[in-house]
This record gives C-alpha cells, structure tokens and sequence, in this order.
C-alpha cells in the first residue's frame, strides 16, 4: 500500500483544493476557473467513488 494506491482518491481533492482558493481570489477570471477545478474534481471523486 503505496501512495500510488490511493492517488485516485487524493488527485480530486487536489483539483477541489486549488479550484477553493483560485475562487477566494477577488478577480472575475480566477474565480470562474477556480469554479471550473471545483467542479471537475466533484466531478471525478462522484465518477471513483
């Protein structure tokens, strides 16, 4: 049980973290993407789980 046997799990939650704090930054454009992280890692955690 490596770190490779858990990296699925941790990479969605990766993309939820940065996607969090690209939307806290106050500018129109970091937040839409930072949205966009957002919803690609629910995205990809749902479609794993």
């Amino acid at each position: 049980m490596g770190i490779s046997d858990n990296l699925e799990e941790v990479e969605p939650t990766i993309l939820i973290g940065i996607g969090f704090v690209l939307f806290l930054i106050p500018e129109p454009a970091t937040s839409t993407l930072g949205i966009g992280l957002m919803l690609l890692g629910i995205v990809w955690w749902i479609q794993w789980a």
